[in-house]
């Protein structure tokens, strides 16, 4: 007798849930939450002007939202992209926002641009400052002075030219460093 009065209650309690679930769908698609794709609401756009809009903002422009869903004048044609830059063989280089690593030799010193990072992925260094401020360890939240140990897989921030980090006194074994934003190695 218990065992039925469970599937009973359960078959009610489901079915009133799927009761109640449908009318809330009803009620909300009548208060309009849910816009048709392809109004002016909530306008269907092509890849294409997609790219046109990323493209201008990229070149300085702004953005213009559109009026009406774009016409079908797409062409299959892949949209400009621009080559990323290679750092010249002097050993400075400018990479924007794309990573380099950078294997410092014992005796040499990598000295970071202004608002460059660096990760310490392999090997011992130390940071290199010329004034008594340091380098922010943003993954410590913590500031590094001259000649304090640079942590091994810890972003470093250089918010001035003239930092930057060297291999510890008394190390055969180069440094492995990724880099992000201008450098140069002395």
């Amino acid at each position: 007798m218990k065992t039925a009065w469970k599937v009973t209650m359960s078959a009610v309690l489901l079915a009133g849930g799927l009761w109640a679930g449908s009318m809330l769908n009803l009620t909300a698609e009548g208060a309009g939450v849910g816009s048709q794709p392809g109004t002016a609401e909530d306008p269907v756009v092509t890849k294409s002007y997609v790219d046109q809009q990323i493209q201008k903002a990229l070149q300085g422009g702004t953005f213009t939202p559109p009026t009406q869903a774009p016409a079908a004048t797409a062409t299959n044609a892949p949209a400009a992209t621009t080559a990323p830059t290679k750092a010249p063989a002097s050993g400075s280089g400018d990479t924007g926002n794309a990573s380099e690593i950078v294997d410092v030799k014992p005796g040499q010193t990598l000295i970071a641009g202004a608002g460059a990072e660096f990760i310490v992925r392999a090997g011992k260094a130390v940071i290199y400052s010329q004034d008594a401020n340091g380098v922010a360890d943003l993954t410590d939240g913590v500031d590094l002075a001259n000649g304090v140990a640079a942590p091994t897989n810890h972003l470093l921030s250089f918010p001035r030219d003239g930092r930057g980090i060297a291999v510890q006194d008394g190390q055969t074994m180069k440094i492995v460093v990724m880099v992000r934003g201008a450098y140069t190695l002395k």
